[in-house]
């Protein structure tokens, strides 16, 4: 039988509501015929749409969803009715004894529905005697309060005449205990506890068996009705509600006087307890988790099915995670300082390890959130390069391809780039501008192939995000989050076999059926000597490169290391992204709600203080005493197009001049260049086209390389350039597309290309957008 939405109510209707003598006395004349078995006419359409009784599943309703971890730890619970099933026998007597005395005193005697209890609730109804005694007995209860728990809440003879039909057939499949012992697991019982054991942790934090006479009687009467009797908010009407229990039991018979003032004398003494959060231990995980459920359950079967979801996190690598992580963001005085970190087996993408942020909750004036930063796009700065470098690769180009990185350079009309601190580069191959992270470099070889085949290369290697198709993607302008990055570096490190990072392994339902099982799938989206090449380029990144002052220092295990470091417009985005054969992981670090300056103790944060550091930390750890490995490699060797079948903005001009190459990708070097090697000047623009500067103006730079800025507004012409680039760090449009309006909306649009909360408020990426400026802004970049 289906899942059923649950009604949460305040009240609970476990007692007769009348709807006039009349209908009491006409559901009394239809119940007997409907017992006699002489069912007809209208009362036997009544019964032709009933809900599946036949099977206990029927009344296993609102079991909460558990979440495990790699190890088989239950880390999480999703429900909406805090519930724990117990059976019978771990549920104290007198609570037992209490229910029978106050609820059905007959339950022991009759066949499902009480004639005598329908008769004394229409006496109390005529004489106002407020005799006790509901006409439902515990089995209508349990009937009402789960299969027909969609009508329950309707005054209809029909529902009543359903209620008690279900209940008769009812006492026929299940002994009273087992009835008994359903009811007590499903009850409400207020302050969102379901069942006797749950209800037993919240009032009293202790389990149902454990429980006096006094808590007993306390809990007996609360379902009755759950917010007038609430003990919290109105301890002497539970009290008194209490009491009565006591008495009804008194009458029993089943205490003694002695028992009976002792425990009407007891204090309401309450011992709140805790059923535990259902975000879990690692609340951000577990939020990705229950997202990725919906894909394929409904809200209701995966807060009420009783589902068992067993995932990829081992518990050992999210704890070291979370230290590397927590330890370098508290150690910054960054007050507003977040970081995240998303680690991947190369093996078969299980995701290992997720931190999405420092403080989960809905209270923002302590610092808290619910946005999982690790699934969160923002601008990944140049550690999006390697991209730029696969999708270049697949069209033709090789590493070796030589590359004019002087600079600033005026890339288009509108778009004048620089290095971080300006740095010249002279003429250099691919392979050694990602090396050094020429900002230059790279975005001539956008130009080159066209920003639609950098977009296509991510999709293929592991973005899901939405990525514009402008020049400034080269320089990590276009948000993605850290687990899309995790993935497209673990293909790297698989020789371009891509595997989708996965979070749930299998998921059972509440009876331990196999639901869901992940099979194993991969597919190599890249050509693996094209990969092996990237890897060879990503690792000299960590042995001479922007990641050598701190990864190529401090990493400890004996494994090959490859990867990039990506840092956004102003220090706003701290990334570090790095493999070896067993793992992949990548760390962002900075502002929630803005892509503003990261602090690290007094000074601007760069990756070096970082990013670097919580990954070495991390990946010290996780990798401590495992076997050394090799990267794979590929079978064949990779084939490019002639390195003179290309045309590239700067390099056309000065590396004709001639020069000699160092294959070991440290690029060209020639001295007979001379003084006009860093001077770019350009020729006069066709009639009718904006004249552009005879050089190129230079931004100011703050801080070693500040973004965007004037020049990047000039370069996009008029009043909204300054803000474009200032502000948004330039985007292509505001630029290239803004012609003479200026790179100021569409530029801090397109350039920023921040999705998501915190995507990030313009572009600049490692070079201001398309607007310019900086490059990395940091030696760590």
């Amino acid at each position: 039988m289906g899942i059923r939405t649950r009604r949460a109510h305040q009240h609970s209707r476990t007692h007769f509501v009348g709807f006039g003598i009349a209908g009491v006395f006409g559901f009394l004349a239809l119940l007997m015929v409907t017992l006699a078995l002489s069912l007809g006419g209208v009362v036997s359409s009544w019964l032709e749409d009933l809900p599946d009784y036949t099977s206990a599943d029927a009344y296993l309703l609102a079991e909460p969803t558990r979440v495990y971890d790699a190890d088989g730890n239950e880390i999480a619970s999703y429900y909406l009715q805090n519930r724990r099933s117990v059976t019978l026998d771990e549920v104290s007597d007198y609570v037992k004894k209490g229910v029978v005395d106050t609820e059905d005193k007959r339950f022991y005697d009759h066949n499902g529905v009480d004639p005598q209890g329908v008769l004394r609730a229409v006496w109390g109804q005529i004489t106002g005697s407020g005799d006790a005694g509901g006409g439902s007995t515990i089995t209508q209860q349990l009937v009402r309060n789960t299969v027909l728990s969609d009508e329950q809440f309707e005054q209809s003879l029909k529902r009543k005449v359903r209620e008690a039909y279900i209940a008769i057939q009812l006492e026929k499949e299940y002994t009273k205990d087992q009835i008994l012992n359903m009811y007590l697991n499903t009850i409400f019982y207020g302050n969102g506890a379901w069942g006797i054991e749950a209800a037993s942790i919240t009032y009293f934090n202790k389990h149902a068996s454990e429980l006096t006479l006094a808590e007993s009687a306390t809990l007996v009467g609360l379902p009755n009705a759950p917010s007038l009797y609430d003990p919290f908010q109105n301890p002497d009407a539970c009290k008194e509600r209490r009491n009565l229990v006591l008495y009804r039991m008194l009458e029993a018979g089943d205490i003694s006087q002695e028992e009976y003032e002792s425990a009407c004398a007891e204090d309401l003494v309450l011992n709140p307890g805790e059923l535990g959060d259902s975000v879990g231990t690692y609340p951000y995980f577990t939020d990705y988790v229950r997202n990725l459920l919906l894909q394929d359950f409904s809200s209701e079967t995966i807060m009420q099915g009783g589902l068992k979801v067993y995932t990829t996190l081992d518990p050992t690598l999210q704890a070291a995670a979370e230290t590397a992580v927590n330890e370098r963001i508290a150690a910054s005085n960054d007050p507003d300082l977040r970081g995240a970190l998303v680690s991947v087996d190369n093996s078969n993408g299980h995701i290992v390890a997720m931190v999405g942020g420092q403080s989960y909750g809905n209270d923002a004036a302590a610092g808290q959130n619910v946005i999982n930063l690790a699934t969160n796009p923002r601008q990944p700065g140049s550690s999006f390069k390697p991209i730029t470098l696969t999708a270049a690769m697949l069209e033709g180009m090789s590493p070796t391809v030589q590359l004019y990185a002087n600079s600033p350079l005026q890339v288009t009309p509108t778009w004048p780039v620089q290095n971080v601190d300006n740095a010249q580069y002279g003429i250099i191959s691919l392979a050694e501008a990602t090396t050094v992270s020429s900002n230059v470099a790279y975005a001539q070889v956008v130009l080159a192939i066209g920003p639609e085949k950098v977009v296509d290369a991510a999709h293929l290697l592991g973005v899901d995000s939405t990525l514009n198709p402008v020049n400034s993607i080269t320089l990590g302008t276009q948000a993605a989050s850290p687990l899309e990055m995790a993935e497209v570096y673990s293909t790297f490190a698989n020789c371009g076999l891509h595997r989708d990072a996965i979070a749930i392994t299998r998921i059972e339902d509440r009876n331990g059926n196999l639901v869901y099982e992940h099979q194993e799938s991969s597919e190599q989206v890249v050509d693996s000597a094209i990969m092996e090449e990237v890897t060879e380029i990503l690792e000299t990144v960590v042995s001479r490169g922007s990641a050598s002052y701190y990864v190529g220092i401090y990493f400890e295990p004996d494994q090959p290391v490859a990867g990039k470091t990506g840092t956004t417009e102003n220090y706003g985005d701290l990334w570090f992204c790095g493999y070896t054969p067993q793992l992949t992981t990548t760390v962002w670090t900075g502002h929630l709600s803005d892509n503003s300056t990261v602090y690290y103790q007094g000074g601007h944060g760069t990756t070096q203080n970082l990013p670097q550091p919580i990954w070495t930390a991390y990946m010290n750890a996780a990798l401590e005493g495992v076997p050394r490995a090799e990267f794979p490699t590929s079978d064949h060797e990779a084939t490019f197009k002639s390195n003179d079948s290309w045309t590239f903005v700067g390099t056309e001009k000065y590396v004709n001049g001639g020069g000699y190459y160092d294959d070991d990708y440290s690029g060209w070097y020639d001295d007979d260049y001379g003084d006009d090697y860093y001077e770019p000047t350009y020729e006069e623009p066709e009639t009718g086209t904006p004249t552009e500067p005879t050089t190129p103006i230079v931004p100011t730079v703050p801080d070693g390389g500040s973004t965007g800025g004037g020049t990047g507004g000039s370069g996009g012409g008029g009043t909204g350039g300054g803000t474009g680039g200032g502000t948004s760090g330039g985007g292509q449009t505001g630029g290239e597309t803004g012609g003479g309006t200026g790179g100021g909306g569409a530029g801090g649009d397109v350039g920023g290309g921040g999705s998501g909360t915190g995507g990030g408020t313009g572009g600049g990426s490692e070079s201001g957008g398309d607007t310019g400026g900086g490059g990395e802004l940091a030696p760590a970049a």
